[in-house]
C-alpha cells in the first residue's frame, strides 16, 4: 500500500514538470549546446543548482524530456487506437492523436530531431525502444487496412510521422490556424498512410 502524495510531494512533482516544459522549450530555442542548467532554473525561478535536486544534469534532463514526450505517444497512442471498433476508427483515432500532439509539443519533436544525439547511450536507448512500440502500434492498426508486408507498412508509418511533426515548426500558419491546419494534416496522412501503389 502507497502511502498519500504529501504537498511536499506535490510540490516537487509541479516544480520537477515545470523544469522539464522549461528545458524543452529552452532546447527548441537555442539547441542542447546553446543553453545551460542556470538558464533553465531560472526560467522556473530557482538557481541552476537547484534544479539538480530534480535532475542529475542537463545531459539527464533531456533524458527525462525525450523519454516521458515517448512514453506519452505510446500511452496515449494505445488509449485512443483501443477505443475505436473499426480499423478505420481506430487509425483515424490515431492520427488525431498524432496530429494534435505535434500541433501541441512542436518544441520537443524540434528538440528530438536535432538534439537526440546528444543523449546518453542508456536513454537514448529508452527512447528508441517506446519509438518502436508506437511505430508497431500504428503498424499494428494499418495492417487491415492495407495490403502490404510489414517493411512496406512500416515505411507508410515513418513516412505519415514525417509529415505530420514537420509541419507545426515549419510554418506559422499552423499556430495560428490550429484548428484548420489539424484537418489538413489529419486528411492528408490518412491519404498518405492509405495511398494506392
Amino acid at each position: 500500500m502507497t502511502s498519500p502524495l504529501t504537498a511536499r510531494d506535490r510540490a516537487k512533482a509541479e516544480r520537477s514538470d515545470a523544469i522539464l516544459r522549461e528545458a524543452a522549450r529552452l532546447f527548441a530555442e537555442s539547441g542542447y549546446n546553446g543553453v545551460s542548467l542556470e538558464d533553465i532554473g531560472a526560467a522556473v525561478g530557482v538557481s541552476g543548482p537547484a534544479v539538480y535536486r530534480h535532475f542529475a544534469g542537463k545531459q539527464a534532463l533531456l533524458g527525462a524530456v525525450l523519454i516521458k514526450v515517448s512514453d506519452d505517444l505510446v500511452t496515449g497512442g494505445t488509449r485512443v487506437a483501443s477505443d475505436g471498433s473499426t480499423p478505420e476508427e481506430r487509425i483515424r483515432a490515431l492520427v488525431a492523436f498524432h496530429v494534435e500532439f505535434a500541433l501541441g509539443h512542436a518544441d520537443v519533436i524540434r528538440v528530438h530531431d536535432r538534439d537526440v544525439v546528444h543523449l546518453a547511450a542508456q536513454d537514448h536507448a529508452a527512447v528508441r525502444r517506446l519509438q518502436r512500440a508506437y511505430i508497431e502500434l500504428w503498424i499494428d492498426t494499418l495492417s487491415p487496412l492495407v495490403d502490404a508486408d510489414a517493411d512496406e507498412l512500416r515505411l507508410r508509418v515513418q513516412a505519415c510521422f514525417g509529415l505530420i511533426n514537420s509541419t507545426p515548426h515549419s510554418t506559422r500558419a499552423a499556430a495560428r490556424h490550429r484548428s484548420a491546419t489539424a484537418a489538413v494534416l489529419a486528411a492528408m496522412a490518412e491519404s498518405a498512410l492509405r495511398a494506392a501503389t
